[in-house]
């Protein structure tokens, strides 16, 4: 039910009896592409959207509500005034550099989505090391911010640069071994095998308590990734500015802009895949009649769902804990998630070789 496979393979029949074989497959990478693309856009604008309207609440205010009916089109307009803003040269910046980082780093998570399963059928590209895949496309993204803020000639663009590579570098090893512990129970790196092996449970649920905690470290170190609140050091406004992006407007900003709240997007969505169950609907052991009214749901809509709880759950850590010192960041880091994150993960090795898992 609600399989994307046969409306796919429609398509690619069709390209296929209607261009060579060559064609067809550049006709084919065209209209994915410009599917991702749009996807990209209409997304980033709408977690925008969604952002201000949760902190407003956190924090007492109305948030957006001038431009459309209850502010809908704020974003829009905020995108439109950043399209046509002046690009500003930066005197003695290296211009090549300069110009090719925002495209670094937009790229790179592009490149992420591509890979994420939103339903049955509906995955760009499905990968024997889904998983690699996405570690190795996600840790590109700081490449690109450490040339921007070495390009920029900036001593401000320089320090968020660095504390950038210093904080995703470290998080990166509690995303990986958090990521693995799961590997570990489902015993394959391909996405789609692993929303398979959730069909009896979700990981977070008949993984017992390492799990649970397999998947707090993941969201802890993915938020600090992704460089926002508590986690923005990079860029710390009372501070550095900007960051890496100070010397940035017009569209080249909007990329960094854009592209923060579509790696917060994928990071929410790799813990849905992998914790979540995916686009699996929720079960309960025994209820069959509860478990086939959650059938109905339309698996993209569980899919989203999911995501947009996590991504919840991100935005209420930003809007709630301070910013933590750069001194306190990398602790937390080196002394507690990453010795953690190991002790987690011999366990779950335990668990599995004595099948004491549900």
């Amino acid at each position: 039910m609600y399989d994307f496979t046969s409306f796919v393979d429609a398509i690619s029949g069709y390209l296929q009896a209607t261009f060579s074989g060559f064609w067809a497959g550049v006709v084919s990478m065209l209209l994915l592409g410009m599917v991702i693309l749009m996807f990209y856009a209409f997304l980033g604008l709408f977690l925008v959207y969604a952002e201000r309207k949760i902190c407003a609440r956190m924090q007492n205010r109305i948030g957006p509500n001038r431009v459309g009916p209850m502010g809908l089109f704020q974003t829009i307009a905020d995108l439109i005034k950043l399209l046509l803003k002046e690009l500003i040269y930066i005197r003695n910046a290296d211009s090549f550099l300069f110009n090719i980082a925002p495209f670094i780093v937009i790229v790179a998570s592009i490149m992420a989505i591509g890979s994420i399963p939103f339903a049955k059928g509906l995955q760009a590209i499905d990968l024997n090391i889904g998983v690699l895949y996405i570690l190795a496309i996600s840790s590109m993204g700081v490449i690109g911010i450490l040339i921007a803020g070495w390009a920029s000639n900036s001593k401000y663009s320089v320090i968020g640069a660095m504390r950038s590579g210093a904080q995703v570098i470290s998080y990166e090893l509690s995303v990986g071994l958090a990521l693995l512990c799961m590997i570990v129970f489902a015993g394959s790196m391909q996405l789609s095998e692993i929303i398979v092996s959730q069909e009896d449970g979700w990981w977070i649920f008949k993984g017992h308590i390492p799990a649970l905690i397999a998947f707090v470290i993941y969201l802890v170190a993915g938020t600090a990734e992704t460089n926002r609140g508590p986690f923005d050091l990079v860029e710390a406004e009372s501070e550095l500015t900007a960051g890496f992006h100070t010397e940035y407007s017009g569209i080249k900003f909007a990329f960094f802009f854009l592209a923060e709240y579509m790696n917060m997007f994928i990071i929410a969505a790799i813990a849905t895949t992998i914790f979540l169950g995916g686009w699996l609907p929720f079960h309960l052991y025994n209820l069959e009649g509860f478990n086939r009214i959650m059938d109905f749901v339309p698996p993209i809509f569980w899919f989203f769902g999911k995501t947009a709880f996590v991504v919840y759950l991100m935005m209420w850590f930003k809007w709630t804990f301070p910013r933590l010192r750069i001194d306190q960041l990398l602790t937390l880091e080196w002394k507690y998630l990453l010795p953690l994150n190991l002790m987690n993960l011999l366990v779950i090795a335990f668990l599995t070789l004595m099948q004491w898992h549900f």
